[in-house]
């Protein structure tokens, strides 16, 4: 994969945090997944203290579950990163219709994705950073930050992708079978993706599949920790790994 010469980091974030957090029940009950803590802090703050570390300047929050708990927090609490609403209240649009109804507020430049649900630390570089640098626009449309399975902590899934020895994303993991490479929850995409979808709800796997159908999808593997928090059990598990440093 080619780095381009001077990486910037995108100027805009799509933060996915309108999730309904079913697995993180009884804690969710009450508040949105995003606003459970985990060492410490809401799920959500991990998320933008990253951004704020890259250089991300302006993030979109969609809400739809507990909608103005989310919206208060995200509007009162984060600083020094601009932050536009993007209101699911009426339905729920999931991740492609969730992109697909803030299109608009995206603008035309590639754009930072990542769910609020995640947690990861940095290894020797900050991971957003190293996206940016190996964002090359004439070749992708979409370039996502993956681990290894055997590194993905807390994750009970088989792996989700298959790499070329260049970079390029060559497939999905096969019923039955375990894919090496595990989709982190952060990526860049190229507004060019969001194009010809269907009414209502739907996944950003629509999108992501005519880009690897077309050579256009890449991963990076990342340098550091990752954590799958789907669960209330999770968090422990979460804890004790940041804890031993």
């Amino acid at each position: 994969m080619r780095p381009t010469l001077a990486a910037r980091v995108p100027r805009t974030a799509m933060v996915m945090a309108a999730g309904l957090g079913k697995r993180m029940r009884p804690l969710t009950a009450t508040r949105p997944k995003p606003l459970v803590e985990v060492a410490g802090k809401p799920l959500i703050d991990h998320v933008f203290d990253r951004l704020r570390s890259a250089g991300v300047q302006r993030a979109i929050v969609n809400v739809h579950y507990l909608a103005d708990a989310l919206e208060a927090h995200v509007t009162h609490r984060v600083k020094d990163v601009e932050v536009v609403v993007s209101d699911e209240r009426r339905q729920l649009m999931e991740t492609g219709g969730g992109l697909v109804q803030a299109r608009e507020m995206i603008g035309d430049e590639p754009f930072l994705c990542v769910n609020s649900d995640n947690l990861w630390v940095d290894g020797p570089i900050d991971a957003i950073r190293q996206l940016a640098a190996a964002w090359d626009d004439e070749r992708m449309d979409a370039l996502l930050l993956l681990v290894p399975l055997a590194r993905a902590h807390c994750h009970r899934g088989q792996g989700d992708f298959h790499l070329d020895a260049f970079g390029r994303i060559v497939g999905r993991r096969k019923p039955g079978r375990l894919a090496p490479f595990v989709f982190t929850g952060v990526q860049i995409l190229s507004p060019r993706v969001i194009r010809d979808w269907p009414e209502g709800p739907f996944s950003t796997n629509l999108f992501w599949q005519r880009a690897i159908d077309a050579g256009r999808a890449w991963g990076l593997v990342h340098q550091g920790l990752w954590f799958d928090v789907g669960t209330p059990q999770a968090i422990a598990a979460t804890e004790s790994v940041l804890a031993d440093g």
